[in-house]
């Protein structure tokens, strides 16, 4: 198995912490994403790195496996197993017993015989292990989020179709069986587990399934009522303000938030904060006119 410098691709040192790992990671999953470098391969090659290496150094159990083990790490375990079986063994010579074990300098030896290296072709079956997993994330934006969609993602080379349903949430997590790592001798593949990624909105601020925004109306509609548009996530709706209305006042739009995950027909509310805008570079009419309304 060919030796991968994880710390290498995300240009750390083998004391960096979980936090240099993760921050190295980001910045350079956000330059390499295949979304930013659609017709780049190299790009892409270099995307499935990052994510390889950011899952096994920022895994203490599996960084503590690669650092010992090197090209090996993934079947540690077994080599450590077999070693332990191979010291408790007792054999019988000249008259007495002596115990006999595996060195760290077995280890090569090992896997050679353990995972086919140098089998012949009379030995025995080669032992089949589960492919690695790997991790990537997606970015969205809330727009993304609110309707169901397909996005194309390239692992190992290969182009994954999938279906983002409508409504996923900021952090979640989804598993692609089977587009993982390779399984060895033959077992079965790893899973692909995406973390969403969804960016702040500008205009609006999702809280589960409700939506929440904050619309400035003037002075006089606060005062004489009115109507004003609101553009939201799903096109233009037309608002009603009702005749002196104080700023800071609340008003549910049911059913106008946003969707629920999975539940198609179902969605959150939608929260309006109205804030009053005060008139500024009055004329000298217009402050006469607010004058005689203050001694009325």
């Amino acid at each position: 198995m060919e030796y991968v410098d994880y710390y290498k691709i995300l240009g750390l040192d083998k004391n960096a912490s979980v936090d240099d790992v993760k921050k190295a990671y980001r910045k350079l999953a956000r330059k390499y994403h295949p979304d930013l470098n659609p017709d780049n391969k190299e790009a892409n090659k270099k995307f499935q790195q990052i994510n390889e290496a950011n899952e096994v150094l920022s895994d203490p159990e599996q960084r503590k496996k690669y650092d010992k083990y090197g090209a090996d790490w993934k079947h540690g375990e077994e080599f450590e197993k077999a070693r332990q079986s191979q010291r408790q063994q007792q054999y019988s010579h000249s008259g007495s017993t002596y115990s006999e074990g595996m060195g760290d300098d077995d280890f090569s030896d090992f896997f050679a015989s353990m995972f086919g290296r140098s089998q012949s072709s009379g030995s025995r079956n080669q032992a089949r292990f589960r492919g690695q997993d790997y991790n990537a994330e997606l970015h969205l934006t809330l727009n993304d989020a609110y309707t169901t969609h397909k996005q194309t993602l390239t692992v190992n080379g290969k182009n994954i179709r999938i279906t983002i349903p409508a409504g996923v949430e900021d952090g979640q997590v989804i598993k692609l069986t089977g587009h993982g790592g390779e399984g060895i001798n033959g077992g079965p593949n790893g899973d692909l587990y995406i973390t969403f990624v969804i960016a702040p909105h500008p205009v609006f601020k999702r809280a589960g399934n409700d939506l929440h925004t904050t619309v400035d109306i003037d002075l006089y509609t606060a005062v004489l009522g009115g109507e004003v548009m609101l553009e939201t996530l799903s096109g233009k709706i037309k608002l009603k303000v009702n005749a002196e209305t104080q700023n800071g006042t609340k008003i549910r739009l049911k059913g106008k938030g946003f969707p629920v995950y999975k539940s198609e027909g179902q969605f959150g509310d939608l929260y309006v904060t109205y804030a009053v805008k005060i008139p500024t570079n009055l004329t000298e009419r217009q402050k006469e006119l607010f004058k005689e309304l203050s001694k009325s």
